[in-house]
Order: C-alpha cells, then sequence, then structure tokens
C-alpha cells in the first residue's frame, strides 16, 4: 500500500530552489612554497648573466652513466656506460668540447662488481660510482677513522690519477651496499692525451690554472696584507673576473585557451565561464612552472646544484645527522624543500631518536622546521621507482648570494607578474581564444647557496 504524503516532496521543491555552487575545483594545485619562497627578480631583455670571480678550480659535477639493463651489483655485467657529454663534470674535462675524444673516453672505461663492505685498493685510476654507495674514511689526528663522506651515484674519486704522479690517496674507499663501479686506467687516458692534440692543449691549461694562486673556494686570490709591524710594501692586487659567464635565458610555458561564444555569453552567471576558464589554466601553467624550476635539465636546481654540495645519506633514510650535514654546507639556510613522503620518513626517523622537531608559522601556515629553518613540502620533487628521493637546502637573494627567481614584468597584457593573457579573436566557428603565457627561470648565484642530501629512502 503506497505511503500518503502530508506534504510537498524535496525532489519537487528542489525544481524551485536556487542550487548554491562552488567554483571549479582541480586536483592538480599544490602550495607551490617553492614559487612563494623565491625572491623574483626582473631579468630585462629576457637574459640573466651573472658574473663571477675567476675561478681556477671549477666545482666537482656530476658524471651521467647510463644503462643497457639495470645496473645491480646482482646483474653480471651490469650494462652501465659513462655518458661522454658527462665526463665535463670532471674538474680536469670542464670546458673540452671535442667530442670524439670524449666518446673515446668513454669507451675505455672498465666495469666492477662489488660487495658490500669491500675496500677499492687501486690507486691508479679514476673511478664512477654508477650504482650503490661507497663510504670515504680518513685517518684521524690521533690515529682512529674518520668518516669524510659518502659518494653516491654519478660521483667519482680517485680523479687526481689522470694527471698527477701515482701516490697515496689519503683515504680510504669503502662500499657501503653492493656496486657497480665504471673505471678509467691512467694509462688509458695518457695514452689517449698523447694521440690527441686538442686533449695535450687542454691538459697544459688545466696544469697552468692550478698553478695560479687561488683562495679556499677556488677563486683567484686577492693579495692582502695583515698583522705585520712596521714599514713595508703592501702588496699590489686585482680582482679577476670570469670572461665567460653564464647566461639564463626565460624559458616559457604557455598554452592556448579556447572558449566558445555561446557558452561565454548564455552560461555566465553566477560564474565569469571565461574567468574560470582562465583560472584554472594559470594554476596549471604555476605548477608546470614550479617542476621546471625543479627538474628541467637546462636551469632546474636538482640538476645544477654544484657536486661539493650534493651529499649522500648514511643510512639510507634522513636522519637528524643528514639534515645537520646538509644545513651546514652554506650560510643562512631560508628553508628545505622535500617531498611529503620525506618529511614522513623524516619524522619517522626523529620519534625513534626521540627528537621531535619544532615548528614555525611560514606566510600564517605552521610547517616543520629544523634546527629553526622551515621545513617545506613540495610534490614534485622526484620519487624514483626505488623508493628514493632528494632533500633541498637554499639561500635566496641577491643580498645574499643565493638561489632567486627570474621573469620579467611590464608585458603586453599581463595578468600576473611574469605571465600575460594575449586575446587572439574569434574563429569562424565562434570560438574565443586567448594565448596564456608563463615566462621565468632559476638562477644559483654562487654554487653552496644550493645544497641536495640524494638518495633518500622513504620505504626503508
Amino acid at each position: 500500500m503506497p505511503i500518503e504524503t502530508l506534504s510537498l516532496g524535496t525532489a519537487a521543491a528542489r525544481n524551485l530552489a536556487t542550487t548554491t555552487k562552488s567554483v571549479p575545483q582541480a586536483q592538480e594545485i599544490t602550495p607551490r612554497w617553492l614559487l612563494t619562497m623565491l625572491p623574483w627578480v626582473d631579468a630585462t631583455g629576457g637574459a640573466y648573466r651573472i658574473n663571477r670571480r675567476l675561478i681556477h678550480t671549477p666545482d666537482d659535477g656530476l658524471i651521467t652513466c647510463t644503462t643497457t639493463v639495470p645496473a645491480t651489483a646482482a646483474t653480471a655485467g651490469g650494462g652501465a656506460r659513462v655518458s661522454p657529454a658527462g665526463l665535463r663534470g670532471l674538474p680536469v674535462l670542464r670546458d673540452f668540447d671535442d667530442e670524439d675524444v670524449l666518446s673515446e673516453l668513454a669507451e675505455r672505461f672498465e666495469q666492477h662488481q662489488f660487495g658490500p663492505g669491500q675496500v677499492i685498493t687501486a690507486l691508479d685510476r679514476l673511478y664512477v660510482i654508477a650504482h650503490g654507495k661507497v663510504a670515504v674514511v680518513g685517518r684521524g689526528k690521533y690515529g682512529n677513522d674518520r668518516a669524510i663522506g659518502v659518494l653516491g651515484d654519478g660521483q667519482y674519486f680517485g680523479d687526481q690519477a689522470l694527471t698527477e704522479p701515482a701516490g697515496a690517496w689519503g683515504f680510504t674507499a669503502k662500499t657501503a651496499t653492493a656496486c657497480v663501479v665504471l673505471s678509467l686506467p691512467r694509462e688509458a687516458f695518457a695514452d689517449l692525451a698523447r694521440r690527441s692534440p686538442a686533449l695535450t692543449r687542454h691538459l697544459d691549461r688545466y696544469r697552468a690554472s692550478k698553478a695560479a694562486p687561488r683562495n679556499p673556494r677556488g677563486e683567484a686570490d686577492i693579495a692582502v696584507a695583515a698583522g705585520r709591524g712596521g714599514e713595508y710594501d703592501l702588496p699590489g692586487t686585482y680582482v679577476d673576473y670570469d670572461t665567460n659567464p653564464r647566461e639564463y635565458e626565460l624559458s616559457v610555458a604557455q598554452t592556448i585557451l579556447r572558449v566558445h561564444t555561446r557558452v561565454a555569453d548564455l552560461y555566465n552567471n553566477p560564474m565569469d565561464q571565461v574567468e574560470q576558464q582562465l583560472r584554472l589554466t594559470i594554476e596549471a601553467l604555476r605548477e608546470r612552472q614550479e617542476d621546471e624550476i625543479l627538474n628541467n635539465p637546462g636551469f632546474g636546481l636538482l640538476s645544477n646544484a654544484a657536486g661539493s654540495q650534493r651529499i649522500q645519506t648514511h643510512g639510507g633514510p634522513p636522519a637528524p645527522a643528514d639534515m645537520d650535514e646538509l644545513l651546514c654546507r652554506r650560510r643562512r639556510t631560508r628553508f628545505f624543500l622535500a617531498h611529503p613522503r620525506a618529511l614522513a620518513a623524516l619524522r619517522r626517523e626523529c620519534t625513534k631518536r626521540g627528537v621531535y622537531p619544532d615548528s614555525i608559522e611560514v606566510h600564517g601556515r605552521r610547517v616543520m622546521s629544523w634546527r629553526g629553518v622551515p621545513v617545506l613540502p613540495c610534490p614534485k620533487i622526484p620519487l624514483s621507482a626505488g623508493g628514493t628521493t632528494s632533500i633541498l637546502a637554499m639561500r635566496t637573494g641577491t643580498d645574499d648570494e643565493g638561489v632567486i627567481g627570474l621573469r620579467q614584468t611590464g608585458l603586453p597584457d599581463e595578468h600576473e607578474p611574469g605571465l600575460n593573457v594575449r586575446f587572439r579573436g574569434i574563429d569562424d566557428k565562434g570560438i574565443l581564444t586567448y594565448l596564456v603565457s608563463a615566462y621565468y627561470s632559476v638562477a644559483i648565484l654562487v654554487p653552496d647557496a644550493l645544497g641536495v642530501l640524494d638518495n633518500v629512502e622513504i620505504w626503508h
């Protein structure tokens, strides 16, 4: 028997009611802390040149290794090779432009497999770590062992064997994990140098630059006298500059937004259709901008961090000691940047040790801090298939010789700083089109402005 109703039902009543609607939502939107925290510099003319003091000792870089099969110690043969262009990560081959010689050098590398805890003893060759971690241990003042550091994928040691007479390293290299290592014997390098006039001239210039006076940072020295009594002749000096400074050109993220005039005319209340389409398009462009600033192979922060500022975790997950080592590598670190899963791993490691990081307020939001420095989440930092990621630490601003964002303001039809929206007209199908463009780049003013903790395990 049907139930007798005594009042109007809700289904019918809704036909007379006004529905309250939200603006369009998107899961892609993230906090974009990197774009918020970077100080932005106006790059007039679309380019920014970094002038520096002349550097006689170039910073270490990473040597790119490629694999034809997964390079693990369990894989016989490994399939690991050194990328010829990646050899420019060696100070001795920095700016060397003969691709044929680099290719031949890459072919002369030999592959080795090491298990955990093995000592690498041959002193007559350069070693490049294709896969794994190697602990570098030295002798302390009182005869005790002291940990110098941990080297990981793409890092190297023993490069002095290529240009200097045979001698002791001054440290012991011991594998911390199973490793695939590529090595270049001194004789193979010397044989190629004898047959290549271009490489010989390059090595002569390199040796001459090594003999020039320099400060501990490798820059051309500025002679200064201090702490003397009486009258004496003061040294003469000048500040030499790098004659080939790096220039950053602004990159661009663009798209063409299309809205049919029928939609814009008839379905424009209570929300402006063009405005909402444009809002979400700009959000997507800003997300892509932050991703490029981190991951672009040409100017991105992860690919341009100096080799001397890249460190490895000692045990896998991010421990308090790892964060302290990353922090101490530079003055006035403004913030850390980490994947949310790396933040969770850091909290787990801190909890195991009874350490409870403080929180700090940044732009009205409470975030985790380490030693008073905010640790900000950024999901755009890559996660590898093996469950590793990176944590960045940076000093920012031109006054502190840090990391800066680059953009150009005053663009035609500018909608936001560094972003413009240009109306392209209505086509024969009645579709409105807009060209939306964001112009940006990022620059590291001096190498120690940015540090990276690599191979951070999050699933340990």
